[in-house]
């Protein structure tokens, strides 16, 4: 009975929070995106990687900043390296020499030593490039973003309608079902020929098998979108922006915007990667300037026979500084070479930036007119899918008034099905061709 208590205050305990894991997240289109930005692989890469500018920033800043070491060492000299001296200093007869010991058996030395870079052409540029350094990685990681806005949204939408025309599919799948029963009745009766009914029942098979594949269709997208957000799979989500017709007047809208160079985020990239190139040029020129550094160590040593000596004996201090000055004279055109290859890096990296404003034209005019015709081909498929219905709802009242025919009907219901794709595949046509538009004008911030 004990036993039995506690797996039913077990499997109620688990009871909500299994309600809390399949409940319905209903997601708008910028919390869809705000939820990327946030939990996606990509978002927190390219977070990730503005972090790792910042640490080889300060990186280049400690070079500039003095240097400090510490250095202890103890040496034990089993031999002791010899020395040779004239041999009339150790009393001999001149014209030889003799090896002497003058080194302790024990030695111990402890310092700390520092030094100050005071001028170098090359540190001096690589602190000044660490701003557009950061711009260049800001910039990287602002198009990543743009990236998923732009990935989100297009996939927003394309499941939003595909969920309308999963609904629009459905509707017409339940009146198909009616008109079969009705015309199966019909048949029962005497009335109507076999042939007449299964016509019906091939649409209806057709349509079934259509709304399958929808529904699959849905389900992939749904995941897909999912994870493009860095979601759970498993996660049942609603999406609440559905507003079409808004979209399509924002659309329209769209269409008069003028482009602007500065709000691209590729042209800003491409700016500031010209801007890089300059640096290395001005890098490479001031290697040929002398470079000079100070320099300095204070320590204590001691030496000895006896490791007692070593420990109880004061230590005698020492110290020195100075100044170290290198100037370069000669190194086989290294530098002259690495010159060159800079300013060839700076023309193209100028040319990569011409070619870019001549992408954003390119872009903007494209998804402009793709976005024009867009927004034309979809008000004639509105006009044609409402006639269609209109076509349909006749050839029904029609036949149920015995002055029209049941192939009437499955004519102008095949119509309408595919008035309804038609429809949907020029909204879907819209909705990328806005996503376009809105990139090449950089919106998608």
């Amino acid at each position: 009975m004990r036993r039995l208590l506690s797996l039913l205050f077990l499997s109620v305990s688990i009871l909500p929070l299994t309600a809390v894991a399949q409940e319905t997240v209903q997601l708008s289109l910028k919390e869809c995106v705000d939820y990327a930005l946030k939990n996606s692989a990509a978002a927190k890469n390219a977070q990730i990687d503005v972090e790792l500018q910042k640490a080889q920033n300060a990186e280049v800043t400690g070079s500039a900043l003095p240097q400090i070491s510490g250095d202890g060492r103890y040496t034990q000299f089993f031999d002791v390296q010899q020395q040779f001296l004239p041999s009339q200093f150790a009393g001999l007869p001149p014209g030889d020499f003799v090896p002497l010991g003058f080194s302790p058996k024990l030695s111990s030395v402890g310092q700390l030593n520092g030094s100050q870079l005071l001028f170098n052409g090359s540190v001096i540029v690589a602190l000044q490039a660490r701003k557009t350094l950061m711009e260049l990685a800001r910039y990287s990681a602002s198009m990543k973003m743009e990236d998923i806005r732009y990935n989100i949204q297009k996939a927003y939408f394309g499941l939003i309608i595909a969920h309308r025309q999963f609904d629009l599919m459905n509707s017409s799948l339940e009146l198909l079902r009616n008109t079969t029963r009705d015309l199966q009745i019909t048949y029962e009766n005497g009335m109507i020929e076999k042939l007449e009914v299964n016509r019906m029942e091939v649409q209806l098979s057709n349509l079934q098998a259509d709304s399958l594949g929808l529904a699959n269709m849905i389900d992939v997208s749904e995941r897909m979108l999912k994870y493009t957000m860095g979601m759970d799979l498993n996660t049942p989500i609603k999406l609440t922006d559905d507003g079409m017709l808004e979209n399509l007047e924002a659309a329209n809208a769209l269409i008069l915007q003028d482009v602007q160079y500065e709000n691209r985020l590729g042209f800003q990239l491409a700016s500031t990667s010209l801007r890089l190139q300059q640096y290395d040029l001005k890098r490479y020129r001031y290697e040929g300037l002398p470079t000079l550094s100070a320099f300095g160590s204070i320590g204590y040593n001691r030496s000895a026979n006896k490791f007692d000596d070593l420990i109880n004996k004061p230590y005698p201090g020492f110290s020195f500084a100075g100044l170290q000055l290198n100037v370069p004279i000669f190194d086989g055109f290294q530098r002259r070479s690495r010159v060159r290859s800079a300013k060839l890096k700076v023309k193209k990296a100028e040319n990569d930036l011409e070619n870019t404003k001549l992408g954003i034209d390119f872009q903007t005019k494209s998804a402009r007119a793709t976005l024009t015709n867009s927004l034309q081909t979809i008000e004639s498929r509105k006009r044609t899918m409402d006639l269609a219905n209109s076509v349909l709802d006749l050839s029904k009242k029609k036949y149920k008034a015995g002055v029209g025919s049941n192939q009437d009907v499955v004519l102008a219901q095949s119509d309408y099905l595919q008035a309804q794709n038609n429809y949907f595949a020029a909204l879907q046509s819209v909705i990328n061709a806005q996503a376009d538009l809105q990139k090449s004008l950089g919106l998608l911030k």
